[in-house]
């Protein structure tokens, strides 16, 4: 009996029994592959309008082709259409929808929620709670932003661990950056004042904040508190000494710019942006277009998803009239509870600003081509050194770092043939092997990462990197063999004998070395992906000892909380002098009784610990 094939898809039908309210609908393919996600003002209408045969491009002919069947989600309004559209493109990623692609690094200002907050740069998930300002076009703005703000409200910067153990002032508190909290030299009240005038500051309410700070200053002088007024006068003095250097258009201005470069389907969209007057500089973006040409709709929805996402500014500058612009206009609105503008055909110094942006997006979309072209090449040149019939779509690479044994991380890069694939890189903390052993910690992070993969029925890469020779080479390949992973090509990296870059072997599991000499593109493309695992096996082994070492040995034992901690570092003059301690020597601090120093001087040493009960 043979398959009866499905009907064709009737797209008329479809939409004559539609709706005219707002609402999204998604098209699918025969395999239920999601292929494009829209909004609509009235969805019978725009559902309608695939289908009524007029001529249209090459990329939705096709699109209309493959589709199988459609669902359609009815919404209040269109505002609210706009919005679910951009939720289902960030989570489903459809073949044919132009994307803003997802990058955890942005960077912003983080103000923490805790009694004695900190203020820093911070860049991933938003985990630490607090207020989160920005996203900042680079991390050369914030650090910018941040030495203005300890230097007009001197909150401290410094990790909690370092904090809570602080038994007298750094130097930030000398240089005048610091108003050195961690040993209380600053009224809590005056701090958590500190701390609002900052965050009016980072909302852009400088203004706001120097008139506020002159009626202090005056009702200060008015009841004989000179020193105070003083104080005031200073942080105001300084306000307005930064508003006079920093301007556009002769005032205070909330906005970004934003211009589009195109060439054939690849884009830059570039952003220049200015937060209360200050120039925060320019940030490119590398949106995937999946076949749209018209560099109006990539602009429309690079907007649309960008700023659903953050908060807009008071005022953003396009290069171009977009599609669904007072649709935009309401929804960010909507989301910002202010009113947002979009602005093209500007004038004057904002013209200026607005044929900046577009020159620097022309420039950086031409640099990136060049860049991703002679990445192909170099990808072309792998598969051809190493006999692939297919071209190289993905390439990872593990290496192990450590030091003498202590915090083991191994890390696992992501390379297509465009680059890096950032989101995609992983590192593993490595435990239960003896330290030092490199042979034991790959086979580890081998296991993992494809075990999942097996589990999960994740992507392979073509080709797996081992930053190492034979013994390493040998250790993944009896990993992905327990595993039963095939069809991926093992290539171990060895040193040369000088250990020079360019002198590298290729080990590859027949046996055979390979040694293309430095000039070989797939040899540089090799280097290339191998020194970013070296980096980012090198960073996460250093975070990962920095916080064993900065996480003090007091925290682990029970009884000792952050008062009594910071009581027996503040005696002992630190953990050294604590160390050195007896037990009669520590009972004497303030707060800790015998049983409690015996405890204490049990786990410094790593002695049995006495009964914790008290």
């Amino acid at each position: 009996m043979t398959d009866v094939p499905a009907p064709a898809f009737d797209g008329k039908a479809f939409a004559a029994q539609l709706s005219t309210a707002p609402g999204v609908y998604r098209m699918y393919a025969a395999d239920d592959t999601l292929l494009y996600v829209g909004k609509a003002r009235a969805l019978r209408n725009r559902v309608g309008s695939y289908f009524n045969g007029s001529p249209k491009n090459a990329r939705i002919m096709s699109m209309i082709s493959q589709i199988a069947r459609m669902d359609v989600t009815v919404t209040r309004s269109e505002a609210e259409a706009l919005l679910l559209e951009n939720q289902l493109i960030k989570s489903l990623s459809p073949r044919y929808n132009v994307s803003l692609r997802d990058d955890k690094t942005y960077p912003h200002v983080l103000l923490t929620r805790e009694d004695w907050p900190r203020i820093a740069l911070h860049r991933g998930p938003r985990a630490i709670p607090g207020r989160y300002f920005g996203p900042y076009p680079g991390v050369t703005a914030v650090r910018e932003t941040l030495n203005l703000m300890h230097k007009l409200f001197k909150l401290r910067s410094c990790e909690d661990s370092v904090f809570r153990n602080r038994s007298r002032p750094c130097l930030q508190y000398q240089i005048g950056r610091c108003s050195a909290p961690c040993v209380e030299l600053v009224p809590a009240p005056e701090y958590a004042e500190s701390v609002r005038r900052a965050a009016l500051f980072l909302e852009g309410k400088s203004d706001e904040l120097t008139r506020e700070l002159g009626e202090q200053m005056q009702a200060a002088s008015e009841a004989l508190e000179f020193e105070q007024a003083a104080r005031l006068r200073d942080l105001i003095s300084s306000l307005r000494s930064m508003q006079t250097r920093q301007y556009v258009d002769g005032r205070a201005a909330d906005l970004d710019v934003l211009a589009v470069a195109m060439q054939g389907s690849q884009a830059c969209v570039l952003l220049l942006a200015f937060r209360d007057g200050r120039n925060l500089g320019t940030r490119p973006f590398f949106p995937r277009t999946n076949g749209e040409d018209s560099a109006e709709e990539v602009l429309a929805a690079f907007v649309s998803q960008y700023y659903i996402e953050f908060e807009p500014p008071r005022e953003i500058l396009l290069d171009r009239e977009i599609p669904d612009a007072d649709l935009l206009v309401a929804a960010l609105s909507a989301s910002a509870e202010r009113k947002v503008q979009l602005k093209w055909n500007v004038r004057g110094e904002r013209a200026g600003y607005v044929e900046l942006a577009s020159r620097n997006a022309q420039l950086t979309l031409a640099t990136e081509l060049n860049s991703r072209n002679a990445q192909h090449a170099r990808s072309d040149a792998l598969r051809e050194m190493l006999g692939l019939a297919e071209p190289v779509k993905r390439v990872e690479c593990f290496d192990i770092s450590h030091t003498l044994g202590e915090a083991t991380v191994a890390s696992c890069v992501v390379f297509d043939a465009a680059g890096p694939v950032r989101a995609q890189y992983r590192r593993f903390n490595i435990s239960g092997i003896e330290p030092g052993d490199d042979y034991a910690a790959m086979r580890q992070a081998i296991d993992r990462r494809f075990r999942r993969a097996v589990e999960e029925q994740g992507v392979l890469p073509d080709v797996l990197l081992i930053d190492g020779g034979a013994g390493q080479l040998a250790q993944a390949q009896a990993a992905l063999a327990d595993l039963g992973v095939e069809g991926v090509l093992l290539v171990g990296v060895a040193k040369g004998v000088e250990r020079r870059a360019g002198h590298e072997a290729l080990v590859m599991p027949d046996g055979r070395e390979l040694r293309p000499g430095a000039a070989n593109p797939a040899l540089q493309f090799i280097q290339q992906v191998r020194d970013e695992a070296h980096r980012f096996a090198i960073t996460g082994h250093r975070g990962r000892r920095q916080k064993a070492r900065m996480t003090s040995k007091l925290e682990d034992i029970p009884g000792i909380g952050p008062r009594r901690r910071a009581s027996l570092l503040k005696h002992f003059g630190g953990l050294v002098g604590l160390k050195a301690a007896g037990e009669a020597e520590i009972a004497k601090v303030e707060g800790i009784n015998d049983a409690l120093a015996a405890r204490i001087y049990a786990n410094l040493h790593g002695l049995a610990t006495p009964d914790a009960a008290e």
